[in-house]
């Protein structure tokens, strides 16, 4: 890993031994064009739940970074409620691309609003051939969908036949 202006800069992909933990729930909500993918007010209420001081709203490279200096890697996603929240998200190709320019610290997953059905199983395919992604989140309070929706099987079909982990917050 080399340095700039005293800040470590990625180099190659993840080196286990070099790391102490590895976060696996972490949203990417801000997109390199400074746009946020969730409301003022639910980022408002999540810092305050959470007790969060300074950033709530850090773009990817500021992430990556946080976690570097920790010697930590991340599990990295936006959530896509789009049809819910009427939100546009983090695309997932700009989430992925972030992961690929700091490949050792974050880890790429993806978010497909599950009411894409068929369109959502193609970006499902599209995203892990094209892009790199290792997995998929999804948030069913926040997409205004419940899991066990036989509509959504089509989307878990797709995730299934290539193999990769899916993500459901619980409760």
């Amino acid at each position: 890993m080399s340095e700039r202006a005293g800040v470590p800069v990625a180099k190659g992909a993840l080196n286990l031994s070099e790391l102490v933990a590895i976060d696996v729930h972490t949203h990417a909500e801000v997109s390199a064009k400074g746009r946020s993918s969730i409301s003022d007010e639910l980022a408002g209420a999540s810092a305050s739940y959470f007790k969060v001081e300074g950033n709530r709203k850090p773009t990817i490279p500021e992430i990556a970074a946080y976690y570097r200096q920790r010697k930590m890697a991340a599990v990295i996603f936006p959530v896509d409620g789009e049809h819910a929240t009427g939100l546009e998200p983090v695309p997932n190709e700009e989430v992925a691309e972030s992961c690929a320019e700091n490949a050792d610290v974050l880890i790429p997953f993806a978010s497909v609003d599950p009411w894409k059905g068929k369109g959502g199983a193609r970006e499902v395919r599209r995203l892990v051939k094209d892009y790199g992604v290792r997995g998929f989140k999804f948030h069913p309070n926040y997409q205004a969908f419940f899991p066990d929706d036989l509509e959504v099987y089509v989307i878990y079909d797709a995730i299934q036949q290539i193999g990769a982990p899916a993500l459901f917050p619980p409760g």
